[in-house]
C-alpha cells in the first residue's frame, strides 16, 4: 500500500474500520503538539483543566470519556510528565531523577539510568498539547494516534503493519514512565511504538490490566488497517478462535496452508 499523507486520511473511516476489525472497547484518540497555547485553544470544543493532572489522566479523558482536552505545562503535576512531551527541559536536575531514589530505584545511579533511557520530545519547540477522539477530526490531523488494545488485538494490529513492507519491530520497556515508550517515542521518532502501560498510567489514567498501548502516525494506522483487511480475507482475524490443545493440528493448519 502506498503511504497516504495524513491530511488525506479519513480519520472517522479509520476508526470505523479499526473497531470492525478488532472490536476495541476503548476510544481511539489522537494527540497533537502545538507551538503556542493559542493554537491549541482554537480547537473546536476544547476543554481546559481546572485542576492539576498527570498526562495519563489527560489522555484518558479522551480515551475513556470522549473529551477533547488541551494542556500546557502548568496543567501537569511535575517535570516528568512535562518533559516526556517536550514541555519542560530535560536538564541535569531532571536527568538525576532524585525523586525516584528509594521509590522506583534502589540507587541514584539506577534512577539516572532510567531517566537517560526515556524517549522524549526535545524541549523548546512546543508549548501545548491536545488529545481528542480520532473520529472527531478536531486535531486535523493529529501527530499520532493512540490505540488501547488487549494482547490478542494488538498482535493482529502488528501483523497488519507487517503485511507489506515487513520490518522487525523492537520496542523498549523502561518500566515506570512507560508513556516514554508509547507517545514519547512515537512523537519523537514518528515510528509505531508499543508499550506496557505502567503503574501511573493504570493508577491515574485508569488503564485496565489487560490493555496495552500502541502509538503511531495516522498513515501507519491506515497501513495496518489495509494489512488487517488482507489478513481477514485469508481467515486470519480477531477474535482468534482457540483450536484445542489436543486436536490434530493438520486440519486447522490446512485451512491456511493447504494450497501452499
Amino acid at each position: 500500500m502506498q503511504e497516504q499523507s495524513a491530511d488525506r486520511i479519513d480519520l472517522a473511516g479509520l476508526v470505523a474500520d479499526l473497531n470492525n476489525l478488532l472490536r476495541l472497547k476503548t476510544t481511539v484518540i489522537g494527540m497533537k503538539l502545538f507551538a503556542s497555547a493559542a493554537e491549541m485553544e482554537a480547537i473546536p470544543k476544547i476543554r481546559r483543566p481546572n485542576a492539576i493532572h498527570t498526562t495519563d489522566q489527560i489522555v484518558s479523558m479522551a480515551a475513556r470519556l470522549g473529551w477533547t482536552v488541551g494542556i500546557t505545562a502548568d496543567d501537569l503535576v511535575g517535570a516528568q510528565c512535562r518533559a516526556v512531551i517536550g514541555l519542560a527541559p530535560q536538564d541535569d536536575k531532571w536527568l538525576a531523577g532524585e525523586n525516584y531514589v528509594g521509590v522506583w530505584h534502589g540507587t541514584a545511579e539506577d534512577a539516572r539510568k532510567r531517566q537517560e533511557a526515556l524517549d522524549v520530545v526535545p524541549f523548546g519547540q512546543y508549548q501545548a498539547l491536545a488529545v481528542s477522539p480520532l473520529a472527531s477530526g478536531r486535531l486535523d490531523p493529529p501527530d499520532i494516534c493512540l490505540v488501547y488494545a488487549t494482547p490478542g488485538q494488538m498482535i493482529i494490529l502488528i501483523n497488519g503493519l507487517q503485511y507489506t513492507g515487513y520490518k522487525k519491530f523492537e520496542w523498549s520497556v523502561v518500566g515506570e514512565t512507560a508513556c516514554a515508550d508509547s507517545w514519547g517515542r512515537a512523537l519523537r521518532s514518528g515510528e509505531p511504538s508499543l508499550s506496557l502501560p505502567c503503574y501511573a498510567e493504570r493508577r491515574y489514567g485508569g488503564v485496565p490490566d489487560e490493555e496495552m498501548l500502541m502509538a503511531l502516525k495516522p498513515s501507519h494506522l491506515a497501513k495496518a488497517i489495509e494489512g488487517m483487511k488482507a489478513l481477514a480475507k485469508n481467515g486470519l482475524r480477531y477474535p482468534i478462535p482457540p483450536y484445542g490443545i489436543q486436536s490434530d493440528v493438520r486440519a486447522g493448519m490446512g485451512v491456511s496452508y493447504a494450497k501452499k
